[in-house]
């Protein structure tokens, strides 16, 4: 089952979760589903793995990529432009604000805070069990608390994202899945989706895992592992 969101979508998480990722599949996935899709890359604090590098394979699927002026593209600042504003007043069925890791990744969506407040919005904790802050309950605790501090919102929704990239197993997402079904049940959230790789999605068992999955095609592998 494929993950049905609508609404104002903000995907945060700890540094190397794969939030950028998880973010640009769930657009191209919402949008094959026949649904409007935008998304903004709000990514300011890793310059490798952003939105705005799967800019032409989304905008062929017919989702609209809301992006800094060309001037701005490659700046490691606050830049919120009016065409953001926008898109939070004249939402798409789904609109996907991509912020960056951690909590200083998501003081930016504080800026946005107020607007925000007055529409239906979801904020998603992206979290791979396997990264240092979040292979444990109390790790994830930790990053979720400082994300709601820093974006001022509240966590509305957990995605399990465990991943090893090509050395990933099927074992390796039952047990993230395992880790972020705890998670929930220490804060009572929703797991909104997990995600698997497209290869891996067929091996995966049905019964061992309550919530839709997100396949995942890497749109933005680095420069030395794209073929």
């Amino acid at each position: 089952m494929l993950p049905d969101i609508s609404g104002i979508i903000i995907i945060a998480g700890n540094y190397g979760s794969g939030k950028s990722e998880t973010a640009v599949n769930l657009a191209a996935v919402s949008r094959k589903s026949g649904k409007s899709v935008k998304i903004t890359d709000l990514d300011l604090v890793n310059p490798y793995f952003r939105t705005r590098e799967a800019q032409k394979p989304l905008e062929d699927l017919g989702v609209e990529v809301v992006l800094p002026d060309r001037k701005y593209m490659h700046a490691d600042l606050p830049i919120l432009t009016p065409a953001v504003a926008d898109m939070i007043k004249n939402p798409a069925e789904v609109t996907i604000l991509d912020a960056g890791g951690n909590d200083v990744g998501v003081r930016v969506i504080a800026a946005l805070a107020d607007g925000l407040k007055k529409s239906h919005v979801k904020l998603l904790m992206v979290i791979n069990s396997l990264r240092p802050d979040t292979g444990d309950v109390q790790g994830c605790l930790r990053i979720k608390a400082e994300i709601e501090a820093a974006a001022k919102l509240p966590v509305t929704g957990l995605v399990s994202n465990a991943n090893l990239l090509d050395e990933t197993t099927p074992q390796i997402i039952y047990d993230g899945y395992n880790l972020v079904t705890r998670v929930s049940e220490a804060t009572n959230l929703p797991i909104d989706f997990l995600t698997a790789s497209t290869r891996l999605v067929p091996q995966l068992d049905p019964e061992r895992i309550c919530c839709p999955i997100l396949p995942i095609d890497r749109l933005l592998a680095p420069c030395w592992v794209r073929t």
